[in-house]
């Protein structure tokens, strides 16, 4: 369920008046192709309750701009030159990301000049270099069949000001980056740059991060795949916890912030008994915590799984300075070895024999190829991204929201992460389905 949102901006801003008849009419004079106007928007905000509320008082409703092509673009194909972008960690779906770019830029708009800066924003600063690589149909045709970036990437901060003055010295007009939650910043810092220099070059985010943490995004490409992958692992270590005399498998998935991994893995199998995340706090000791409810699920069953994000029970490295990573992150501590060890303690002290089995996937999972269902979404995503950058939109993503593809402000979707409510129906779904209790003492 998608939270009630009551203030966000929702304007896109534009580099000037689409005045240029779209190459779509031309390419496809007999097909009766529905073009976006201006005008059609998406409501943010669709139940009921707050829809009659907000009627009643007379308060316009928030609504995001709907995307698809326009009748009209501002840029002119044959002159424009683009540029594409990967940022932060690997995440499935990536290379489907830049290929279906390319491709309707090339075959659907006419764009010629398609250039990949390599190793991230690295790729803007001229002491690193790293060379332009040039983006044709050719190179890119069979790039969704790899997991990683054939761009490269690269995590940490660099001067705005550097890669605004490669934009203009290369005359790059549209910029797509592909990237998280820090790409997303560093592509509003672009953006406002690029407008207080009064430059014709357009920004378009398409947001990337495996975790599915972005705000205003209902689904981040990748997601569906890390879900997918993370149920082979807790197959695996169901398959090991049963096979063995009081047996435990424990899965450690990624997550740093929010949990929707671990929530939807767990409920994609449902052999899980224990679902451990960011959003809700845990204690491991005391009549209510983890270790006693581990301990009776052992007497009763004689085996147990347990999944964690990587962000779950940071509590006990409170007092540990893990200091940051490149891109300015807390580091985290290892809940899933930590678990591992304080398991294995605490049922040698009561003289319990145990076999445990740790399982972490991570890098396995995010350098996979897309399944089917991110081909698919990598795809749409890149075609709207398109659309929106061909029309002079600018400072923007391309999110999918009530299963509508619409138009985000950057600064908006970066107020703030999207996380897990404990008291949503997706946590109570978890909650049903494991069988797990509060694990909280008091």
């Amino acid at each position: 369920m998608i939270e009630t949102i009551e203030k966000i901006e929702t304007q896109i801003p534009s580099l000037g008046p689409a005045k240029i008849d779209s190459p779509i009419l031309k390419k496809r004079p007999n097909v009766d192709r529905h073009f976006v106007e201006e005008d059609e928007r998406v409501l943010v905000n669709i139940n009921e309750p707050y829809i009659g509320r907000m009627v009643k008082e007379g308060t316009p409703l928030l609504s995001f701009e709907l995307a698809g092509p326009r009748q009209k673009i501002y840029f002119d194909p044959v002159k424009l030159k683009c540029g594409i972008v990967t940022c932060g960690g690997l995440c499935p779906g990536i290379n489907d990301v830049i290929r279906a770019l390319v491709m309707e830029l090339y075959h659907v708009y006419g764009v010629r000049n398609i250039y990949g800066f390599k190793y991230g924003l690295q790729g803007f600063i001229p002491k690193y270099g790293h060379e332009l690589v040039e983006l044709v149909p050719e190179k890119v045709a069979s790039i969704h069949e790899l997991g990683g970036t054939i761009l490269g990437t690269s995590r940490g901060h660099q001067d705005v000001g550097e890669i605004v003055d490669t934009l203009d010295r290369l005359n790059i007009g549209l910029l797509f980056m592909i990237g998280g939650d820090g790409t997303l910043r560093a592509a509003a810092k672009i953006a406002d740059e690029i407008m207080k220099r009064r430059l014709k070059c357009s920004v378009i985010a398409i947001p990337k991060t495996i975790d599915n943490d972005i705000f205003l995004v209902e689904k981040t490409f990748g997601f569906a795949t890390a879900v997918e992958k993370a149920t082979e692992s807790i197959r695996a270590a169901h398959t090991e916890a049963v096979a063995a005399f009081n047996g435990i498998g424990l899965v450690k998935l990624m997550g740093r912030c929010s949990g929707f991994i671990a929530a939807f893995a767990t409920l994609g199998l449902r052999e899980v008994n224990f679902c451990l995340i960011p959003e809700v706090d845990f204690d491991l000791e005391g009549p209510q915590g983890l270790f006693e409810a581990l301990r009776q699920r052992l007497e009763r069953r004689r085996h147990a799984v347990i999944v964690v994000a990587e962000g779950a029970g940071q509590k006990y490295f409170a007092n540990q300075d893990l200091g940051v990573d490149p891109s300015g992150n807390p580091r985290l501590g290892d809940i899933g070895r930590f678990l591992a060890e304080e398991i294995k303690k605490y049922f040698a002290s009561i003289k319990m024999p145990i076999t445990l089995k740790y399982i972490d996937p991570s890098y396995i999972i995010r350098s996979l190829p897309a399944n089917a269902d991110d081909h698919i979404y990598c795809g749409f995503l890149a075609q709207n991204a398109v659309h929106a950058g061909m029309a002079g939109k600018t400072a923007m993503l391309v999110s999918r929201w009530h299963n509508t593809y619409v138009h985000i402000p950057i600064k908006a979707a970066v107020q703030k992460r999207k996380t897990i409510n404990p008291n949503s129906g997706l946590w109570f779904s978890v909650l049903e389905t494991t069988g797990q209790p509060s694990l909280k003492n008091g």
